[in-house]
């Protein structure tokens, strides 16, 4: 696939724009218009601006349709993207591909336009006149209520050279061009497709499409030039003058401590940019020198805060050495700077701010008397454009005073706040991938990555859905279905589904596991008297060793489809590891007899106190199956060279049953860093007596094992980490560990920790090793069954049967210690494998068939995610088009296809520049802009690119690329051999969206 955009003609443009419109109300892809209907402004550049945001310079202004779509979000202040004197194939040699990744923090190794300069001009002046149509015909505010602001860098030679010379004049005064001629040209010979806008009004409309400008400093460019540069752009070309901030200026040592303080510390620069720079006693003496220079003839001097941060590519982020950083991990630098210069200048130098603002920060920022106020980051994200539809409400009801000078209490305020703001601080542990495991299809591409991030695949979306309608019986039966643990799962489940769940783009993964928790405490009376097993199936009779998740679930499933199944228990309880080890602040006793309960409906026996160690004696009763279903019991040890470690399951059953029994001492150390060795620690902070625990773990914080909630509840108990210590041995109440340090990180980022030859003592009365439980390997060997090197039981892998016929394991003996629902997942196996039920029921039906109900809810950011009462499920079993909204171009689009249940997604080759963004937030492990069916506008472009996709040629002929085969089909024959989902897809791009087509 090539990688070069495709400007539109203007007539392309408006058609596009109109027929989109007209037929589905929305303007590229973007359907929550924003509307400025009472007149208020704010005075800027002697222009005014309906609302004091928009797009940063940057992917959102490069072409026509990204300011267009912006405009329609509401933006009323476009910074359109850099030019310089290197453009078009000599600046794209220089941008490696991909170039965009916004996962959490963006980085980007791309900096200005990729287009020719000519080319850029007029693709800023088609937006300026499609966008002053749109403001009069669908009555979105005032067509004078919009300023766009130049950009160019980064050397004043480039800067005067011909070509941008001529860029800025034609900003300036775009009259005589010849783009402004196509576009004044189509609007007066197409008047009739509009219904406000008229012959007057047309001609009216303003060639002066910019005043102002900022100057793109590049990292490394001297004073002295970046002042000549200003000077020439005030003196020269009268223009109302920004200059571009490093947030460099802050300093190596103020920079590394404050993204290292908010958990950042991964980001790796040195101080090289930070020493050639610009620097604060350089830029302070010239700031004030430019606003005198601008005040003397009547423009205005204001500083953009800030560019973006260049650090190094450590984890394979992008294919470069170094790359730019931005988003909430700049917002603390950006901001710090703001604050700075406000002091500095006290108040009464303008700042245009841009650096991580975003829903939870923009209204504080402009109250601070800081705006205009860009954005580039978060509308990389799901939801795009949409997210500043959100903002632009939020903005509605701000004050239109004009600006006076920023308020630097105010200023300060914001600068303190960060600290504790959760929205830009990391979290402790790495995001987890959201990707599923799965390539995109080029069909139907609409799938729940909860549910494929779920071990039992357990269907989401459906008892979402009934959750959110308050019909939790139906929630809980769908639950049921697949989940024989619902109150178990829904108060202690490890919860993998939430790492995967598209809102985690957002704010906050939806609160699956609470939901699930909220459906079985609200149905559980209605559901469980209708509970009952199927018809008895005859000849079969199962004996489950070990009622703990893993045996209770398999004896529900049995039951339910009609086996005979009897549970064998060495405990006095039902329940396992939940039950007995377990601390009863995590889950009640309870919540686990509900699930007994539950079981019990479905006519399974249990034997308690009964330790079975012979399978043949089972046979020998009549057993036809045997599930072995035991857990992992066995110690483990931290393999210290000297002194007694407590084992933690030994431990917990004790601080379970007895904790009165336990003598710990005043000091606790807890080795380890898995969620067992929180509940451990958790535990031991309320053993009566203990004053301290401490837990010992050879990584930091961010490579423990452990989730990221069970670290922040260990640590609001007053559990205190000491992380890069490896225990050596314990001896008179000293715990000795080597010193470690992390190493460099490897090609995924994992960092290993290395020796430092340091010693280092912990206090310790008591250590518990909470590291290495094993598995029962005896019981296997016993009954003739082979293990592995690790003592694990060697199975079938899709049915779980052991090498002695007719005898199954599951749980932690399978596979390892694992979690509860990995246990389900096991026992589903084995139970499907003696007696097969159907596990789909209701994957197709309780999705919502009108997917505008889930797409209602793009682009808009939770601000207080824990006292919601939506749900905030995005809906992705019936809708994604996660890529349509993340591509700053447009290139990715829906469309509805007759036949089909929901839209298609095509991909416009034309449109895109390979940035690579869409790749990172589709929930497939694939890549749109390469994997998806594309339309190509040229016969070039289709021989230049690899994609699976169409050319369109005469009438109804098609070329088509497929499994990497070209032929041509006549698209309106349906028995033309062309795989007939991808035909109606085609047919419906010529029918209802040939506006797609150039």
């Amino acid at each position: 696939m090539s990688d070069i955009m495709r400007p539109m003609p203007f007539a392309h443009l408006m058609s596009w724009i109109l027929s989109e419109y007209k037929s589905q109300g929305s303007i590229f892809g973007v359907s929550k218009l924003v509307k400025h209907a009472d007149g208020k402004a704010l005075p800027i550049f002697e222009e005014k601006i309906e609302s004091p945001y928009g797009p940063a310079a940057g992917p959102h202004t490069q072409l026509a349709q990204n300011i267009i779509a912006a405009y329609a979000a509401g933006s009323r202040f476009f910074e359109v993207k850099t030019v310089q004197v290197m453009d078009g194939d000599e600046l794209s040699k220089c941008v490696n591909k991909p170039c965009i990744t916004a996962a959490d923090e963006c980085y980007n190794c791309e900096w200005s336009t990729e287009l020719y300069v000519p080319q850029a001009f007029a693709e800023y002046v088609k937006a300026w006149f499609a966008c002053k149509l749109l403001a009069k015909e669908l009555e979105l505010g005032d067509p004078n209520g919009f300023v766009f602001n130049m950009s160019v860098g980064y050397d004043l030679a480039g800067i005067k050279s011909e070509k941008v010379d001529k860029y800025i004049n034609g900003m300036m005064d775009a009259s005589q061009t010849e783009v402004w001629k196509e576009c004044m040209d189509w609007a007066m010979a197409n008047l009739d497709k509009f219904q406000n806008v008229d012959e007057a009004y047309v001609r009216a409309i303003s060639p002066k499409v910019s005043d102002s400008i900022t100057e793109s400093t590049l990292h490394g460019c001297p004073p002295d030039e970046i002042e000549r540069i200003a000077t020439y752009l005030i003196t020269e070309k009268n223009l109302n003058t920004y200059i571009k901030c490093n947030p460099t200026l802050l300093g190596y040592e103020f920079a590394r401590k404050a993204l290292d303080g908010l958990g950042f510390d991964y980001i790796a620069f040195d101080d090289h940019h930070f020493l050639e720079d610009l620097q604060w006693e350089d830029a302070i003496p010239m700031f004030h020198r430019l606003m005198k220079l601008t005040g003397e003839r009547g423009l205005e001097f204001g500083v953009k805060i800030t560019n973006t941060f260049p650090v190094d590519v450590k984890a394979g982020e992008l294919p470069s050495e170094e790359m730019y950083m931005s988003g909430r991990s700049l917002y603390p630098l950006s901001l710090s700077l703001a604050g700075m210069l406000s002091k500095e200048f006290k108040g009464k130098l303008r700042i245009s701010y841009s650096g991580g603002a975003d829903i939870h920060s923009i209204k504080k920022l402009f109250e601070a008397g800081i705006w205009p106020i860009t954005m580039a980051t978060t509308v990389l994200k799901p939801g795009g454009y949409q997210r500043m539809s959100q903002i632009g409400k939020e903005l509605m009801d701000i004050s239109y005073e004009p600006w006076t000078g920023v308020d630097v209490a105010k200023a300060d305020a914001l600068v303190k706040e960060f600290v504790t703001d959760v929205h830009y601080q990391k979290p402790m542990k790495p995001i987890p991938s959201r990707k599923m495991d799965k390539k995109v299809p080029l069909i139907d591409c609409f799938e729940a990555p909860c549910r494929n991030g779920c071990p039992i695949e357990q269907d989401i979306p459906a008892y979402l859905m009934k959750v959110s309608e308050g019909k939790y019986e139906e929630a809980l039966q769908i639950i049921t279905h697949r989940n024989a643990l619902p109150f178990i799962t829904g108060t202690i489940c490890s919860h993998r589904c939430q790492d995967k769940c598209m809102r985690n783009a957002y704010d906050e993964s939806v609160y699956i596991r609470t939901q699930k928790l909220k459906a079985a405490e609200g149905g559980f009376e209605a559901l469980l008297p209708k509970l009952k097993p199927a018809a008895p199936v005859a000849g079969k009779k199962v004996a489950v060793i070990g009622g703990g998740p893993a045996g209770m679930s398999a004896a529900y499933f049995l039951g339910r489809a009609g086996v005979d199944v009897t549970i064998f228990e060495r405990k006095d309880a039902l329940g396992g590891i939940v039950r007995h080890v377990i601390p009863a602040f995590r889950i009640s006793d309870a919540a686990i007899d509900n699930d007994v309960k539950l079981m019990n409906a479905m006519g399974v026996k249990v034997e308690l106190n009964t330790e079975v160690k012979s399978v043949q004696e089972l046979f020998d009763k009549g057993y036809t199956q045997v599930i072995l279903a035991t857990g992992a019991w066995h110690k483990g040890s931290a393999g210290m060279e000297y002194g007694e470690e407590m084992n933690v399951i030994e431990f917990l059953e004790k601080a379970k049953k007895a904790p009165e029994s336990l003598k710990l001492g005043k000091n606790v150390v807890v080795i380890g860093g898995g969620n067992t060795a929180m509940d451990a620690a958790r535990a031991a902070k309320r053993i009566p007596g203990v004053e301290k625990v401490s837990l010992v773990y050879r990584r930091t914080k961010r490579y423990m094992p452990a989730d990221q909630e069970e670290l922040e509840l260990a640590l609001e108990d007053g559990v205190e980490f000491c992380e890069l210590l490896a225990p050596v041995g314990v001896k008179d109440g000293v715990l000795t560990c080597h010193q470690m340090e992390l190493g460099a990180p490897d090609a995924s980022g994992r960092r290993s920790p290395v020796d430092t030859g340091k010693v280092v003592t912990v206090d310790a009365d008591t250590v518990i090793t909470a590291v290495g439980e094993k598995v029962d390997t005896d019981l296997y060997t016993a009954n003739g069954m082979e293990v592995d090197k690790k003592g694990k039981a060697v199975v079938n892998a899709d049915t779980l049967e052991s090498s002695v016929k007719n005898v199954y394991v599951i749980g932690d003996g399978q596979k390892g210690p694992g979690t509860v629902v990995e246990a389900i997942a096991g026992a589903t196996k084995a139970a499907r494998a003696i007696q097969d039920f159907d596990v789909n029921v209701y994957v197709e039906k309780n999705v919502n068939a009108d997917y505008q109900k889930p797409l209602a809810k793009r682009g808009d950011i939770c601000t207080d995610c824990s006292s919601c009462d939506d749900v905030r499920c995005l809906g992705c079993a019936t809708v994604c088009e996660t890529c349509t909204e993340v591509c700053p171009n447009r290139a990715n689009v829906a469309i509805a296809v007759p036949g089909m249940r929901m839209r298609q997604i095509i991909h416009v080759d034309g449109m895109c520049n390979e940035c690579g963004n869409c790749a990172t937030f589709c929930p497939y492990d694939s890549r749109p802009y390469k994997d998806k069916f594309t339309l190509f506008w040229s016969e070039e472009d289709f021989v230049n690119s690899e994609n699976e996709g169409f050319l369109k040629l005469e009438g109804t002929k098609t070329r088509v690329r497929l499994g990497g085969q070209v032929k041509e089909y006549d698209v309106a024959d349906a028995g033309c051999g062309l795989y007939d989902p991808l035909r109606k897809l085609i047919c419906a791009v010529y029918d209802n969206y040939s506006y797609l087509l150039k």
